[in-house]
């Protein structure tokens, strides 16, 4: 039996701690929406003025030319992401997770971490940070070994 009188209520949310908690809704949706091929919700998303980061890799900026980007690889890749965690505090919003691109029968799996700023409701930053020799020689070759070996085949 527990007693009522020694856990009070918690207090309701404060209009900032809802705000951080919607840019970190903001920031699953927008990637579950490129996961989903759901490209109309994930430009709904985006700011005009997007700049979209990978560390390392040369730099897009404006939704426009993302979105060409995007919708020229529909059909040809896939992209699938699992979080292990997200935080977010005011406008910024930090993830750890896995993304896969997937090329027919070929899953290029590893780790990001990635920061994003949302403002307004749209995100105006997407930077990610990978390890370049994980993404572009272990995951292939993980990739390859598993179209001979399907039980090698990387899931979440």
């Amino acid at each position: 039996m527990t007693d009522q009188a020694s856990h009070p209520p918690a207090p309701a949310p404060s209009a900032a701690s809802v705000a951080v908690s919607d840019n970190a809704d903001i920031v699953q949706s927008f990637l579950f929406a490129l996961a989903d091929s759901d490209l109309d919700t994930f430009e709904s998303l985006a700011a005009p003025d997007l700049l979209w980061q990978n560390v390392g890799l040369p730099s897009l900026r404006g939704r426009v030319r993302i979105m060409k980007l995007l919708r020229r690889s529909e059909g040809r890749m896939g992209f699938a992401v699992k979080f292990h965690s997200i935080a977010a505090e005011g406008e910024t919003v930090l993830t750890e997770r896995t993304d896969a691109i997937v090329f027919g029968p070929l899953r290029l799996q590893f780790w990001v971490c990635g920061r994003f700023e949302v403002h307004d409701g749209q995100i105006t930053l997407w930077r990610d940070y990978f390890d370049l020799v994980d993404c572009l020689v272990k995951a292939p070759l993980r990739a390859l070994a598993a179209t001979v070996f399907p039980s090698l085949r990387p899931t979440f």
